[in-house]
């Protein structure tokens, strides 16, 4: 991992490879690794999220895949993002002592969304009691008011936060609120905050507001395409740009339509990147088999701009 270098560009939201029978498959984070570094241009990571099934593991799990993903993203990574948000005070604390100890390059968290802060004052005590455990690691609140149901705007969140959680140093904004997102870029400018996009088919309009990057599922397996988006966009080309975010939109939106969630990720991380994921943990259920025929027939269709 690359210490000081800013966090910046496409960050995958790893799934978590399991074996047949649910367990977690530690085996081939290596292999993972050398995927995403080699095959799909992304250098940073975030583990245990939504993707990665973060919330259906437990304690003992959570913290193996951290240091498996520290472990194997040694000189390899440039960021290794842990997420150790939980509904429990006590467990998310433990784990961001936990990954402070073992090198993580920054942890995230989410609201709690069983008992719910229901202002700012609430979700901002939380926050504080979990980054004060992990001191010297840069901090980013996890905001996905879609699966948490928590709606507190970032804008009003981000208002004086500096003084309440020192480590605080930005945001996975997982929702399709641009405006709030705008907001947020426009007032802290100065602040030198991260905003981190993570709704994959909206990201060019992110960037177009002043988002740094992105964390999402689908850099797993369309980092590659994506990072030539970035590139269209910073030239500028926004023609090419708008191109590439098309046809991933033109994927998701197919896919959207049959089903897609965690299972069908998995389902399709493992049909591009030959690493086999396995199936997700209850309740998710596993990809149907005519989910996999139709979706890798839809991707293997799209004809990108660089012709691949």
């Amino acid at each position: 991992m690359t210490p000081g270098k800013k966090l910046q560009g496409l960050v995958a939201a790893t799934v978590t490879p399991m074996t047949p029978d649910g367990q977690i498959n530690l085996s081939v984070i290596r292999q993972y690794v050398d995927y995403l570094v080699s095959e799909q241009n992304v250098k940073n990571v975030f583990v245990n999220g939504t993707t990665g099934e973060g919330l259906s593991l437990n304690i003992q799990e959570r913290k193996q895949l951290a240091e498996e993903w520290v472990c194997q993203g040694k000189d390899k990574l440039d960021h290794v993002i842990i997420h150790v948000g939980a509904l429990s005070l006590p467990e998310s604390q433990e784990l961001a002592r936990h990954a402070a100890a073992i090198g993580a390059s920054a942890i995230a968290v989410i609201a709690p969304f069983f008992f719910k802060p229901t202002n700012k004052g609430e979700l901002i005590a939380f926050l504080q009691k979990v980054a004060s455990e992990a001191p010297a690691v840069p901090f980013y609140y996890y905001h996905i008011p879609p699966l948490t149901g928590v709606t507190i705007r970032v804008e009003e969140l981000l208002d004086g936060i500096k003084e309440q959680i020192p480590t605080f140093q930005g945001v996975k904004f997982s929702d399709t609120d641009l405006l709030d997102l705008a907001q947020c870029i426009n007032k802290n400018e100065r602040e030198q905050f991260v905003f981190l996009y993570g709704v994959d088919e909206q990201l060019l309009s992110a960037l177009a507001i002043g988002a740094n990057g992105a964390v999402g599922s689908t850099y797993n397996y369309l980092g590659r395409k994506t990072n030539l988006m970035l590139q269209a966009f910073a030239k500028p080309d926004l023609a090419l740009a708008q191109k590439y975010q098309f046809l991933t939109g033109e994927f998701l939106n197919f896919v959207i339509k049959l089903g897609f969630g965690v299972a069908q990720t998995k389902a399709v991380m493992t049909f591009v990147s030959g690493i086999p994921m396995g199936p997700p943990r209850l309740p998710l259920v596993d990809a149907s088999e005519e989910f996999i025929v139709k979706a890798k027939a839809k991707l293997d269709s799209i004809v990108w701009p660089d012709g691949d």
